[in-house]
């Protein structure tokens, strides 16, 4: 049963010498046709499976940038998707840039049923803002926090990276105190991966990309767990904090390795035990949609194995970590009749614990996590 539903949504004003997601230039592209093709795949995958969309949870709307529409761009979005699926869900989040979000583009969000604002923030500082290739100011970022609250918005997320090229761990600091200084109730941290196909990976391989040092990275993280924890932000996931109450539900979802729906170029869903991906193009997306077919370019049938290790490096994200009971109810055998020697061995090193019917990473176990996910790859 699908708990979830993502809408990626591919067009940007500005690409990001950090991105690799799925985006296009806004400029000349066929903007009005894709929200259409996206109401009638929302339609064709409902016709096919009404069952499996009877109880979602959460819808979210990510891209590129959701707000580079313009307002009755996102206006008709918003009607398609309400047309098709409930909009009175848990919660409706939608990603935005600062300096795209406009009163009246508030004001069309929260009418078609969007509750939830993730904000692409990144740093408070501007001289790495123009680094990363962001376009926005740390004054439009007060001006679109100030005006969405405004809106009715209270449920408020921003985006934040560390391990930039040049930055310092005091300029990581500032923008965390900047940060907090706001009181949201969510913040995102994430440190920059260099990925292929980015402007940064050009740099990188060119020897032009100059990052802090292992040892600067992992004090930026544990700075940033200590002040989140000071300012009542819990941390609940490896990059997520929360305030009580206003945990994302919709990467949950992700973590939970539950089902969720894909939808929009590139989009990615995992439906019946299938994983599956949409073509990324959009010319490709839109021939397929307009020939009455479902925009899928690759699906794959998850085995027992591949489900399995999913449940554990994505449950062991979370700080509540993997339920020994939840593990077996999913998989039909027991998590230590699988993993028992994984398990003991990695307590042992003081990367994992167990207690309260549970693993978790413990606090050094989050800073060598992509290592303690790896043991559980190598089990067959």
């Amino acid at each position: 049963m699908v708990r979830g539903v993502y809408i990626h949504i591919p067009f940007c004003h500005q690409i990001c010498n950090y991105c690799d997601f799925n985006k296009v230039y806004f400029r000349n592209q066929p903007v009005d046709e894709y929200i259409e093709a996206v109401g009638k795949e929302i339609a064709m995958a409902l016709n096919r499976s009404p069952e499996q969309f009877s109880n979602i949870e959460t819808i979210y709307l990510g891209g590129g940038t959701p707000t580079a529409l313009s307002p009755s761009q996102l206006e008709r979005l918003l009607e398609l998707i309400g047309g098709h699926l409930t909009t009175d869900v848990m919660e409706f989040t939608a990603e935005a840039n600062p300096d795209e979000l406009t009163i009246e583009k508030l004001k069309v969000l929260k009418n078609g049923g969007v509750n939830r604002l993730s904000l692409g923030v990144q740093s408070f500082d501007e001289q790495l803002l123009r680094r990363l290739g962001r376009t926005h100011t740390i004054d439009q970022v007060y001006r679109s926090i100030d005006d969405a609250f405004k809106a009715g918005f209270e449920n408020i997320s921003i985006d934040l990276m560390y391990g930039l090229p040049g930055q310092s761990d005091g300029q990581w600091e500032d923008t965390l105190e900047k940060a907090l200084a706001l009181n949201l109730p969510h913040y995102s941290a994430y440190s920059l991966i260099v990925e292929p196909k980015t402007v940064f990976y050009i740099q990188y391989m060119r020897g032009k990309l100059h990052l802090p040092e292992e040892e600067t990275e992992a004090k930026m993280y544990e700075m940033l767990m200590d002040k989140m924890e000071m300012n009542g932000l819990h941390q609940y996931e490896i990059s997520n904090f929360a305030k009580d109450g206003y945990q994302s539900i919709h990467n949950k979802i992700y973590w939970d390795n539950d089902e969720y729906a894909g939808f929009g170029a590139g989009a990615h869903g995992y439906i019946k035990g299938i994983r599956y991906s949409n073509h990324g193009p959009i010319k490709k997306y839109l021939q397929a949609v307009n020939m009455g077919q479902l925009p899928i370019l690759h699906q794959h049938e998850v085995t027992l194995m591949e489900k399995c290790e999913e449940e554990m490096f994505l449950g062991l994200r979370k700080n509540e970590g993997v339920s020994f009971e939840r593990f077996e109810q999913k998989m039909g055998f027991s998590m230590k009749e699988k993993y028992g020697g994984i398990i003991s061995e990695l307590v042992n090193e003081g990367l994992l614990t167990e207690d309260e019917g549970r693993i978790r990473l413990t606090k050094k176990g989050r800073f060598l996590g992509n290592e303690v996910f790896r043991q559980f790859l190598l089990c067959e």
